[in-house]
Formats: C-alpha cells, sequence, structure tokens
C-alpha cells in the first residue's frame, strides 16, 4: 500500500456544545427544555430523589462553567495535569457539560493517550449527536487506535453535519485507505481536493488511492501536485517514483530516486533504483544499486530478491557458465525468503536452480 497522510486534526481549537452548559444550538436546546417541562407538569418525584430548583440548577451551571474555564486557561498555560483535575470536578458535578468533556479529550490526545482521548470524545458525541466537533474528534481518535470501522462511522456522521468539511473528508478517505477500500476511499480523497485543490496533503492522499486503484498515471499527477505545495520528502517521493515505475516510466522513476536519495538514503529507494535500473537494462548498476540497500539494512529482503534475480540473470545471460554468480543468486535469494516466507515466486526460483 502506498503511503497516506498521517490524519488530520481539526484546524484551530475544537468548537463544542455545552450540554447542560455549553449550548449546542437553539432548535436542540430548546426542544429539551420542553421536553423537561412536560415531564416535570406530568410526572411527581419519586421518593428519596433530590430534586434541584431553578436556583440551584443555575449554581451549577455556573459552578461547572466557572471549572471549565480555570481549566482552559490553566491549559494555555500547559499546565494539563492541573486542568484535568478541574476538569474531572466539572464533570462531577455537571455531567452533560460537552465542553469539559471535548477539552479532556484534547488534552488527552495530545499526551497520545488515545484509549482516554476516545472516551471523552465518545461522551461528547453521545452527549450531542448534532456536534460536528465531537463527532470528528470522536472519528480522529478511533483512527488512532486503529478501530477503522468505528472510526469511519464517527466520519460519516460528522460529515452528514458537514458535507463539505475538508478534514473530515481527508480522514474518512485515509480510513477507507488503511481499511484497503480505496474504491470507497475514491470519493472522499475527490472532494478534499475539491474543497482546498492547495493542500498538499490532500493531493497525497488521493494520489494514495489512485494508486491503490492501479491508476497510476493519475497518481502521478497527484503526487506532483502535492510536490509543489509541500516540501518534497521522501516517503511522497518514493510513492511517486513507484507510480512512475508501474506506469512503465522508468527513466522518470529513476530520476525522482535520486532526488530521494539526496534528500534520505534509504534501502527502500536504494531497492527501488535498483529495480528501475534493471527495467532500462542497466543490470550492473541494478546490482550495484540492490548492494547499497543492504548496506543499509542487510535484512531487506526486496533486496537481497534484486540481487539474487540480477545474479542469475548474469548466470543466464552467460550461458550458464558462471557457477558463482549462480550460487550466490541462490544464498541470496534463501535468505530473504528465511526473513519473509510468503514469497512463492523466489522459491520457484530457488526451486528451479538451486
Amino acid at each position: 500500500m502506498k503511503t497516506p497522510i498521517t490524519p488530520a486534526k481539526r484546524r484551530g481549537g475544537v468548537g463544542s456544545g455545552g450540554g447542560s452548559g455549553g449550548g449546542s444550538g437553539g432548535v436542540a436546546r430548546t426542544w429539551l427544555v420542553l421536553a423537561l417541562a412536560a415531564a416535570a407538569a406530568t410526572t411527581a418525584p419519586m421518593a428519596g430523589c433530590r430534586i434541584f430548583g431553578p436556583s440551584q440548577s443555575q449554581q451549577v451551571r455556573a459552578q461547572s462553567q466557572d471549572l471549565l474555564a480555570n481549566a482552559q486557561e490553566l491549559r494555555g498555560q500547559g499546565r494539563d495535569e492541573e486542568a484535568l483535575a478541574y476538569l474531572i470536578q466539572a464533570i462531577a458535578i455537571n455531567p452533560t457539560l460537552t465542553s469539559a468533556y471535548m477539552t479532556s479529550g484534547e488534552i488527552h490526545r495530545e499526551r497520545g493517550d488515545y484509549g482516554a482521548a476516545e472516551q471523552s470524545f465518545r461522551r461528547a458525541a453521545e452527549l450531542e449527536p448534532s456536534n460536528f466537533d465531537a463527532q470528528f474528534s470522536h472519528g480522529l481518535a478511533l483512527q488512532l487506535l486503529e478501530r477503522l470501522t468505528e472510526a469511519v462511522r464517527a466520519y460519516l456522521r460528522a460529515l452528514s453535519l458537514r458535507p463539505q468539511d475538508f478534514d473530515a473528508n481527508l480522514n474518512l478517505a485515509t480510513a477507507y485507505l488503511q481499511l484497503n477500500e480505496p474504491r470507497q476511499a475514491l470519493s472522499y480523497a475527490r472532494r478534499a481536493v475539491s474543497i482546498n485543490s492547495r493542500d498538499g496533503a490532500a493531493r497525497v492522499n488521493l494520489g494514495s488511492v489512485y494508486a491503490a486503484l492501479g491508476r497510476h498515471n493519475e497518481a502521478v499527477l497527484e503526487y506532483q501536485a502535492a510536490a509543489e505545495l509541500m516540501e518534497p520528502a521522501s516517503p511522497l517521493l518514493l510513492n511517486l517514483a513507484d507510480s512512475l515505475g508501474q506506469a512503465g516510466r522508468h527513466q522518470e522513476m529513476l530520476n525522482t530516486l535520486e532526488q530521494a536519495l539526496r534528500i534520505e538514503p534509504t534501502a527502500q529507494a536504494y531497492e527501488r533504483m535498483g529495480f528501475a535500473h534493471f527495467r532500462l537494462r542497466d543490470y550492473g548498476m541494478a546490482l550495484e544499486s540492490f548492494q547499497n540497500a543492504l548496506r543499509l539494512d542487510r535484512n531487506h529482503y526486496p533486496a537481497l530478491n534484486g540481487v539474487g534475480v540480477c545474479l542469475l540473470n548474469q548466470y543466464l545471460t552467460g550461458g550458464r557458465v558462471d557457477h558463482d554468480a549462480r550460487d550466490a543468486a541462490i544464498e541470496a535469494l534463501r535468505r530473504s525468503v528465511r526473513i519473509n516466507r510468503d514469497q512463492p515466486r523466489i522459491i520457484e526460483l530457488i526451486s528451479r536452480y538451486g
């Protein structure tokens, strides 16, 4: 699979409704107030239940909002642990304060505690199903936990509220790619690009979708556009090189890999360069590139396969007299299979020439 872009966080602060303390929209809140009023008019209080009067309820809301404000101020100062303590207090006295769950989720996510973040965002989304930020943030936490099917559902809920949101379309496409469902990803990846055609991440994602669908010339166009919009990095250039190779454009592939190696010499880049040289029938340079890959990572099994194929080619085209080349080829291929046994074509080569 090609390298998709990292899931997007929300740009800017996450807005939130308030449950009983923040307001998630006039219609929903008015409906809730009317429902409560109707219930109060028709249902007598149960014995032993504590009923808050209007002044007490207002006092609870005011106290929880004060705690929330203190937490947000502390968060702005980088004092997250103290902020979380205030948020716990706010939720304890007002369990429907959506903003407190959202702020808590953001802190946990930024700390890398995605499990705790998911719990906070899930509660916010349950409290306010029509809160876009709660649904999106829940989807992001699920995606970071690699609970991808659930993440897809959360992003779809977010998009039902705001269909043209750039980040939600981008992340949903990424999640579908991670699930190896590029056909599902395509419409969302395209929409993200149509919303913001100047965003390099969206171009990379769309290129990855096209590549997964085998539409490599279209993938090349998206990767090239991305390279003009963002700092060319090794993963982007490797994606571009791979699609150029799949499209049979091996000289362009080679040129791209030379650029990637100037940025960051990696075993993968050298191995792909070996492939490009081999396709261009420059077998000496192909062998050298595969060997360079192994100098960086002696267990890079695709490079071992490349060495083996180059040496077998040398043996076969030389009239099958260079037995040293054949033996070295088989040894490289056997090493490769010891690292990754799921290589039926390599096993067949070993069986045929070993």
